[in-house]
């Protein structure tokens, strides 16, 4: 086994297997210092300004000339003076390929009235506002299976109570954006199949109305949907008390469903990668990716994420697209995000963080090269906006944030009914 890995016959770098010492040979060049595992090592010699490629892509540009055998870093490597900025072959639809033979398979499942189907089976408690959210996390803490194990014994059906809370919901446009995208994302949870029912509690005077939300959301209240407000209900103290109240008049029924096979075109995953260091994407990720193609197969869901972690390897998406307007519309993502980033006085490369670096990423070009293999091969369906619900089978993808917790929200009000997650150095979110 050599101690370096070479990815593509065109790459100017090779991967360290493990630690190389200064004087070891590599593919005939010898190695200048120490080279940590998961960094890059030059193959041959790169005048400044150059690109540098690893999977036969670009992943920057030599900001001082580098020797072979010379490691290849932050010291050496950047976006180039255009910060990313370079000619990307968009595509559109040139690797799209035959679906695959439709292949059957099922799990245990549950399946709602409605005909969607559960892979878990909660009571949610959502709060419209960060100044309902002491309440909703007293009465989840009221089921808790730590604090009080005794509370859902007679239910054992019921996979638990948990309380969904944020800190915004007032302070902001009440006809803007942000509190579109709440409304989105709270609708997706309230209607979501891992949800027997859910208790939405608010406050009362909060920018984020509920009757608003309900209105906007095509919502009404019913067995499964319960809303209240603080201000309506006469303090936290009495708040806490009814909710309580309805969610144990909510258990009975929702013990009462059963396990049983269900199509795993059910199964909707959310795709996440954090801790990326050198080998994630050579390892963890296009493993996940490989899950993913099976899955496709056999008719389930797989929404790929976080738009700044894509940002230099969109291009290899567009090629999938199975309609131009799709691949479009991804891009249409990345413009807004460069422009975001711009007005704020940032750049897309902010995003490696201090731990990815050590493990050998440099830049978010080479980054986003190894968080994209978490979407397998497939062709991709669909391009969605944050929380918007995904209604397409198939390999598809969603706009969010880099930051997982934001990003698998997003996620899950899309419909995900479970998360996959790689990590390289050890992030682990729960």
């Amino acid at each position: 086994m050599t101690p370096f890995i070479r990815l593509h016959p065109s790459d100017d770098v090779l991967i360290a297997r493990s630690q190389l010492v200064g004087g070891t040979l590599a593919e005939n060049v010898t190695i200048k210092g120490l080279i940590p595992p998961g960094h890059k090592v030059a193959t041959r010699p790169i005048a400044q300004g150059e690109p540098v490629r690893r999977y036969n892509q670009i992943i920057g540009f030599a900001s001082k000339p580098i020797a072979a055998g010379e490691h290849v870093h932050t010291h050496n490597l950047d976006m180039g003076p255009n910060k990313g900025d370079f000619e990307r072959d968009y595509a559109f639809g040139a690797d799209v390929k035959p679906e695959p033979a439709r292949l059957e398979r099922s799990f245990m499942g549950i399946k709602r009235a409605d005909g969607r189907v559960a892979t878990r089976n909660y009571i949610g408690i959502l709060s419209s506002v960060n100044c309902s959210a002491t309440a909703a996390r007293a009465m989840a803490d009221h089921f808790s299976r730590l604090t009080n194990p005794g509370a859902l014994a007679d239910f054992p059906n019921v996979d638990g109570v948990v309380a969904l809370t944020h800190g915004t919901g007032c302070g902001m446009d009440s006809e803007g954006l942000g509190l579109k995208i709440l409304e989105r994302t709270l609708a997706g949870y309230a209607t979501h199949a891992n949800f027997w029912g859910v208790l939405v509690v608010g406050l009362g005077c909060e920018a984020n109305q509920i009757n608003a939300w309900l209105a906007h959301s095509s919502l009404r209240e019913g067995d499964t949907l319960k809303v209240f407000n603080i201000q309506d209900t006469g303090g936290t103290r009495k708040t806490v008390e009814k909710g309580i109240a309805l969610i144990k008049e909510m258990l009975p029924r929702a013990n009462a469903v059963q396990r049983e096979p269900c199509s795993a075109a059910h199964i909707t995953i959310g795709l996440q990668c954090g801790g990326s260091d050198g080998y994630s994407g050579i390892s963890a990720n296009p493993a996940l990716g490989a899950a993913v193609d099976l899955l496709v197969a056999h008719g389930g869901t797989a929404i790929l994420s976080e738009t700044p972690e894509i940002y230099g390897a969109e291009h290899l998406l567009t090629r999938r697209s199975v309609k131009q307007e799709i691949g479009e519309k991804l891009v249409q993502r990345i413009k807004w995000w460069e422009h975001y980033t711009e007005i704020n006085e940032g750049e897309m490369n902010n995003n490696p963080s201090p731990g990815n670096k050590a493990g050998g990423l440099t830049t978010i070009l080479e980054k986003s090269l190894g968080a994209v293999a978490k979407g397998g091969t497939t062709n991709l369906q669909a391009v969605y906006e944050y929380a918007e619900p995904v209604s397409a089978h198939g390999f598809v993808y969603m706009d969010t944030p880099g930051y997982d917790p934001v990003s698998a929200t997003g996620q899950v009000a899309g419909g995900a009914n479970m998360v996959w997650f790689t990590t390289g150095r050890g992030s682990a979110y729960g």
